[in-house]
C-alpha cells in the first residue's frame, strides 16, 4: 500500500508544489478503495489527543471513516473531541502525517495494518479497545495464529527465567505462536525459548517497532524474524521507550493472544495489568506456582488461589518436537474461545 501512496505524493513535492493539502488531493485522485481506507485509519491513529476508543466513536458517529474526512471543522468540534484533534482532521494535517509515516514505513520494510486489513488479528478485534493500526515486521501470518502470552516479572529468579524458557519451547514447538512484550526477565526467556524449540514467537513493542528495546535483545530479534516470527506495535515509528506506552501494550498482549501463562510477577509488577485484561477479555488465566517466601511468587499463586490454571511439568526431556509432553496447561481451543467470564474480583486483591 504505501508504496503508491509515496510515489504520489514524492512526485507532486517534487514538481514544485509546495502546499500540502494541494499535494494530498492529487495524490488521492490515485488511490483505491482499500487504500484509501488504510490511509485514514493511520490519520486518525496519528491525530494527537484522539485515542482508539474515540476514534472509533467518530467513525460511528460519522456513518464510516471516508465520512470523518469529508466532515467540516465545525462538525468535528460538535461531536466533543479535543480541540487540538478537530483542527488536525479538519485541516488535514492527520493526513499529511499519514502519509510521512507511510514513506517512513516503506524505507525501513515495515508493514502497517490497518484495522480493515484483512492481516488485522481477529482474535485482537473481540477487545473492547483494539488498536487502529498495528505496524509489523516480518511474517503477518504469525500475529494471526492460535498462542499464548507468556509475562511475568523483569527480575525474575533463576526458577522463573527457566520456567519460561522451557514452556515457551515447548509450547512453540508444539504449533502455538508465543507473545510476549521482548522486556528484559520472563519476557526475553520466552521468546528465547521459543527460537529454541523452532516455533514462531511475536513480540509486542511498547515502543515504535523500529526501535529495539533493550538494546540488547537486537540479536533475539533477528533469531525471531528469522524463524517466521514478527514484531507489532501500535506507537508511531521513532518513538521512544516511554514508561506510560508499556502497560498500554499489555492488553494487545493478552487481547491477541488466546490465553496467558503467567510464571513470575510481585504484588505490584506490570503483569498484574496482563492478567486484568486477560479477565477483561475473556482469556483463560494461566500461572506457574512459586517459592512462597519469593516475592515473584506473590502474583502467580494469588492468581492460582483465585481461580487461574495451575500450571505443572511431567517428567521428560527439557524440550523439543520430539520431547514427551512436558507442561499440562488444561486447555483447549474451543473452551478458551467459548468460556464463561471469569470472576470479577480475580487479581484484584479481594479474598475470593
Amino acid at each position: 500500500m504505501s508504496s503508491n501512496l509515496d510515489s504520489d505524493f514524492d512526485g507532486c513535492i517534487e514538481s514544485g508544489k509546495l502546499d500540502a493539502e494541494v499535494c494530498v488531493a492529487e495524490a488521492a485522485v490515485s488511490f483505491k478503495p482499500a487504500e484509501e481506507t488504510s490511509l485514514h485509519w493511520l490519520a486518525l491513529n496519528l491525530t494527537p489527543g484522539l485515542g482508539p476508543t474515540k476514534a472509533r466513536k467518530l467513525v460511528e458517529h460519522f456513518g464510516g471513516i471516508k465520512n470523518v474526512f469529508k466532515a467540516t471543522l465545525t462538525e468535528l468540534e460538535a461531536t466533543g473531541i479535543q480541540t487540538v484533534s478537530a483542527q488536525s482532521l479538519g485541516t488535514g494535517r492527520s493526513v499529511e502525517l499519514a502519509y510521512e509515516e507511510l514513506g517512513r514505513a516503506a524505507n525501513a520494510g515495515i508493514k502497517v495494518v490497518c484495522f480493515d486489513d484483512p492481516a488485522y488479528p481477529q482474535q485482537l478485534k473481540q477487545i473492547y479497545d483494539p488498536p487502529l493500526v498495528l505496524y509489523l515486521r516480518g511474517n503477518a501470518e504469525a500475529i494471526s495464529k492460535p498462542g499464548i502470552a507468556v509475562v511475568g516479572t523483569r527480575h525474575p529468579t533463576p526458577y522463573g527465567t527457566g520456567m519460561a524458557e522451557r514452556l515457551g519451547c515447548d509450547l512453540a514447538a508444539r504449533g502455538l505462536v508465543i507473545f510476549s512484550g521482548l522486556a528484559r526477565g520472563v519476557d526475553s526467556a520466552a521468546h528465547r525459548g521459543a527460537v529454541a524449540g523452532k516455533g514462531k514467537t511475536v513480540a509486542v513493542f511498547g515502543t515504535g517497532v523500529d526501535q529495539i528495546y533493550p538494546k540488547e535483545n537486537s540479536r533475539l530479534v533477528d533469531q525471531i524474524l528469522a524463524l517466521g516470527g514478527a514484531l507489532i506495535s501500535e506507537f508511531a515509528l521513532e518513538t521512544f521507550p516511554a514508561p506510560q506506552n508499556f502497560p498500554i501494550r499489555n492488553r494487545i498482549i493478552s487481547g491477541i493472544a488466546i490465553g496467558v501463562l503467567v510464571v513470575e510477577a510481585a504484588e505490584y509488577s506490570g503483569t498484574r495489568i496482563t492478567s486484568r485484561c486477560a479477565l477483561e477479555q475473556n482469556r483463560e488465566v494461566f500461572a506457574v506456582p512459586g517459592n512462597v517466601t519469593n516475592k515473584n511468587s506473590w502474583g502467580p499463586n494469588t492468581l492460582i488461589k483465585q481461580g487461574a490454571k495451575l500450571v505443572w511439568l511431567r517428567p521428560g526431556k527439557t524440550c523439543g518436537r520430539n520431547s514427551r509432553q512436558m507442561c499440562d496447561l488444561r486447555w483447549s481451543p474451543r473452551r478458551a474461545l467459548n468460556r464463561r467470564p471469569a470472576k470479577p474480583h480475580l487479581y484484584s486483591g479481594k479474598p475470593s
